[in-house]
């Protein structure tokens, strides 16, 4: 039997359906790569914005339609902030909310009838690792859940609920799994990540630290955190040469009285502090983060005060969402609703900006000796000219031609030397590194 996964929105539902692949697995069901082929599907829904909420929409009716003689359980935030319309809609055979998540794969055998193994032993152990058939290399271990602030313009808050962190045995038990099936990297993840073990005596430090002396894991990558949660002690953890330099810090706008609006605790000057900070004791770190275009209230003053700040951080790449109004938040009842047609002209004029920003981060790597992890997934620029993708420690992601080298698979991690840009300033290409030499000390990986 097979079952199909698929998720939109952040990463930790992304984490939640590795772990469904997982749970699935051992009951004994395959991962399917199609709808059609599945007598099973789980959908993850997104509401993080009135766009996703659409989506989600569209996504539920597509899947019926490729597979509607499949059972269909729709999950997430779409699912727990609409769930009267989702257990309405045609074809939709199972609504499980936020707080049910963990029973998710039990609820589904149920609705299957299926209580035991549906493979033999030696079939499930020929079997490669759940996150292997989800076509993934990198795994994403949700490590908590929910949030105690209240951001005005943010809806996941109420979707998720309370904070609730998973113990450190527990993360550590897993990740410890991931390493005996070779996967080489995991990204925690959570609604709050910065936030962890307030309620089971730890911090986000302590976890790192303890998944650092406990785990081999090659590669350690953090989910977004909020800027305001970092400190000297998380800036040490990165003298860890598995700790990857590079962080995603959500900032929503470079303006303080735009961030004060949207009840943001970090101000645009202890940011840039912190991030001097950072940059001078981590080596080829490179910053990404959010920003949201046309919030309620937003003067061009204050807009042209977000740019400069861009500017001045020189993110490697941003996340920008126009502002949408979200029912069921503060924002949506803000006055001064920004035009869309402005926030859509702000939300180009900053991806102009951003991918110039962009272009900079890799720019500045070109000549450099890197390892890469590799996804094994070829693309056709053109006709004679295969390329496989992966990403450096810091994010920036390469691509090679494939005749290259016949050592370049998917997980696999490999050195390489950063060529030239490619010709949509998109990714670097690269070529196998033949001198050996070491790595320079900051970036010597492994």
């Amino acid at each position: 039997m097979q079952v199909f996964l698929t998720s939109l929105g952040c990463r930790l539902n992304e984490a939640e359906l590795q772990t469904w692949a997982h749970q699935f697995n051992e009951a004994g069901f395959s991962i399917a790569s199609k709808a059609e082929n599945a007598r099973l599907i789980v959908m993850n829904s997104c509401a993080v914005t009135q766009e996703a909420v659409r989506k989600s929409r569209q996504s539920v009716r597509r899947l019926k339609k490729q597979n509607p003689d499949a059972k269909l359980i729709v999950s997430g935030c779409f699912a727990t902030l609409n769930t009267e319309e989702v257990a309405e809609m045609l074809g939709v055979d199972l609504v499980v909310t936020n707080s049910e998540k963990d029973q998710l794969s039990k609820l589904g055998l149920d609705l299957l009838g299926s209580t035991h193994s549906a493979v033999c032993e030696e079939e499930a152990h020929d079997r490669p690792p759940a996150l292997f058939q989800l076509g993934r290399q990198r795994a994403f271990i949700k490590v908590q859940d929910g949030c105690r602030y209240r951001c005005t313009f943010c809806i996941v808050t109420i979707a998720r609920g309370d904070e609730v962190s998973r113990p450190v045995g527990e993360i550590v038990d897993e990740v410890n799994r991931l390493v005996n099936q070779n996967v080489q990297e995991i990204v925690l993840t959570g609604v709050h990540l910065g936030g962890y073990g307030h309620d089971v005596s730890s911090s986000l430090p302590e976890l790192i630290q303890t998944i650092l002396d406990e785990t081999d894991i090659p590669r350690l990558r953090m989910g977004s955190l909020e800027p305001w949660e970092l400190n000297e002690t998380f800036f040490g953890l990165f003298e860890n040469p598995r700790m990857m330099p590079h962080l995603h810090l959500p900032m929503q706008s470079g303006s303080d009285t735009v961030l004060q609006r949207m009840a943001r605790r970090c101000k645009t000057t202890d940011f840039s502090t912190m991030i001097n900070t950072m940059r001078g004791v981590i080596a080829n770190l490179n910053i990404t983060t959010d920003m949201i275009a046309g919030f309620p209230g937003e003067t061009e003053s204050e807009w042209q005060q977000t740019l400069d700040f861009v500017e001045q951080m020189q993110f490697g790449n941003i996340h920008i969402f126009p502002y949408s109004p979200r029912q069921g938040t503060r924002a949506a009842s803000l006055t001064n609703q920004v035009d869309p047609a402005i926030r859509k002209a702000r939300a180009s004029q900053l991806s102009t900006l951003s991918r110039k920003l962009k272009a900079n981060t890799m720019q500045t790597m070109l000549g450099q000796v890197t390892p890469v992890l590799w996804e094994g997934k070829q693309s056709l620029v053109d006709e004679n000219m295969p390329l496989v993708f992966g990403y450096t420690p810091n994010y920036v992601r390469v691509a090679i031609h494939k005749e290259c080298s016949t050592s370049i698979l998917g997980n696999s991690i490999t050195r390489v030397k950063l060529i030239c840009m490619a010709s949509n300033n998109q990714y670097v290409l690269v070529e196998p590194d033949i001198t050996q030499q070491p790595l320079i000390a900051e970036q010597n990986y492994y």
